[in-house]
């Protein structure tokens, strides 16, 4: 990727950023039950990185 990036790709890859948070750590014991201990990152829909993947597919 470019050194400097446009201001507007810069805000697209923001939103995407801000897409790939963990899931709650509310929703694992409503999702397995209280005694099973489980990463939230297991059940988060979107998970990318702007090195990894690209933001289209």
């Amino acid at each position: 990727m470019a050194r400097y990036k446009h201001p507007s790709k810069k805000q697209r890859l923001a939103k995407k950023g801000r897409q790939t948070k963990w899931a709650p750590f509310w929703t694992v014991p409503k999702i397995y039950g209280s005694n099973r201990r489980v990463h939230p990152g297991r059940h988060t829909a979107i998970k990318r990185s702007w090195r990894r993947q690209s933001t289209h597919a």
